[in-house]
């Protein structure tokens, strides 16, 4: 998962950018950057690690000049995490420079890969964002967008992307529009972002989201839209951004996020009540959800978990031994909350059920003296090929383990998951809107063996 944030038409372009991938540092922590556009050329920073490490010195900026800005904060589901995978890419084609910056994950870039090796391609990392632009330059002599339209129909998976040159600003979406990416007007600028949390710092207002299928194409003599695929098929949006990865205060898909997490809560409490004193929640994604799951019980809720907010999600780390260790460092616990009380403990999923063990351990370590496990969505039980960071089937807890078994191994009193039909009931649209793969393994994209080695290593 990751997070884009593009802006034309703006003399602080850079500064902006900046705050938006600020915003966005929720979606990735491996590396950030920024690449800006004075009209005549391009102008590239990028670094490993948070926004405020790599754009930490003031100078920076000068050296990042221009209206134009397209930016990108990683975490790598194709691709090791180094440098050489840092976004957004440059290249010069045969149209000029041109920069990349992309959410998703595709389902061939095995294939792509080596189709344009092949035909002698050197790449330079192993990102699929850069086989795109290696598909742009091989569509021949033509417009830039024509080039790009050409890529845009051989990638298969999904993404919200968006691309630069010295005088344009070009946003596309995968035509079931599975990752999400909106558009908002700042003044006379135009601004794209992962999530309207990012137009929301810079003062920009919200217009819309990007549809599926479609590409805009900003110049200085303004806008237009298109849709780059012949066909329209339903959008399979990934449901697990409204459960887990999105900012409450952000607006996908159509709502607000923490409106459907809150009746993702009520959802839970109404399949899954439990006898206890309190509920708490697993900070801060699950805190909306433990609100909502209050309002359907007579349950107070108490902050019996405070989260050191200057430690990035456990989640989104690439090694095991990280995430275990920032699990500790992350949380600390209200022992004057939690002692002598029965504790109802919801959280948004359990993926590999290492966190909530140790969490559950330090929460009966603080005094309670029950401790019921509700999560906020169904169990995870397939990986995904589309951008999130599940693991293989063995991995997942709840494809090795029963309801039963996971409860036993995490050390809870009880658990109990949402059920897929009250999740979707939860989220705005018709259920058939949204691609429910690591809960239900049914994939909205099919996915063969041979291409899900190269998807999420």
């Amino acid at each position: 998962m990751c997070g884009v944030f593009g802006i034309f038409n703006h003399p602080e372009a850079a500064k902006l950018a900046y705050l938006g991938l600020y915003s966005l540092q929720h979606r990735g922590q491996e590396s950030t950057g920024i690449v800006t556009s004075d009209g005549n050329r391009l102008y590239r920073h990028i670094g490993m690690g948070y926004v405020s490490d790599v754009f930490g010195d003031e100078d920076i900026f000068q050296g990042l000049p221009g209206p134009i800005a397209i930016g990108h904060n990683r975490y790598s589901t194709t691709g090791g995490s180094r440098i050489e995978n840092a976004q957004p890419f440059m290249a010069t084609i045969n149209t000029g420079e041109l920069a990349a910056a992309h959410n998703g994950n595709l389902v061939n870039y095995k294939d792509l890969k080596t189709f344009l090796q092949n035909r002698g391609a050197i790449l330079h990392s192993n990102s699929d964002t850069e086989v795109i632009l290696h598909l742009t330059a091989h569509a021949g002599v033509m417009p830039v967008e024509d080039q790009i339209r050409n890529a845009l129909r051989q990638i298969r998976g999904a993404y919200s992307l968006l691309l630069m040159t010295k005088d344009r600003l070009i946003a596309a979406r995968d035509p079931l529009g599975i990752r999400p990416m909106c558009i908002g007007r700042l003044n006379g600028a135009v601004v794209f972002a992962s999530e309207s949390c990012a137009l929301d710092i810079i003062g920009a207002e919200y217009e819309r989201d990007l549809k599926p299928g479609e590409m805009i194409v900003v110049t200085s003599g303004g806008m237009y839209s298109e849709f780059f695929y012949w066909e329209k098929p339903r959008p399979a949006h990934c449901i697990f951004e409204f459960v887990y990865f999105s900012r409450p205060d952000s607006k996908i898909f159509g709502d607000t996020v923490d409106k459907a997490r809150r009746k993702l809560g009520k959802q839970l409490a109404l399949e899954h009540p439990a006898d206890a004193d309190i509920v708490i929640s697993v900070p801060d994604s699950s805190n909306t959800a433990a609100l909502g799951y209050t309002r359907r019980t007579s349950m107070k809720y108490e902050l019996g978990l405070i989260r050191n907010h200057y430690v990035g999600r456990t989640f989104i780390h690439p090694l095991q031994s990280m995430r275990d260790l920032s699990v500790k460092l992350k949380f600390n616990t209200v022992t004057g909350v939690l002692k002598d009380r029965r504790v109802v403990l919801v959280d948004d999923s359990i993926v590999r059920g290492t966190t909530l063990k140790l969490l559950i351990a330090m929460i009966r370590k603080a005094g309670a003296k029950e401790v019921h496990v509700r999560i906020s969505s169904p169990p995870v039980i397939a990986p995904c090929y589309y951008g999130m960071d599940f693991p293989t089937r063995t991995e997942l807890i709840a494809n090795r383990l029963s309801k039963e078994q996971i409860c036993k191994q995490i050390g809870a009193d009880s658990l109990e998951y949402l059920s897929l039909d009250g999740m979707l009931s939860a989220v705005p649209h018709d259920e058939k809107d949204y691609c429910t793969a690591c809960f239900s393994g049914k994939y909205p994209i099919e996915v063969t063996d041979k291409e899900k080695t190269g998807c999420s290593p």
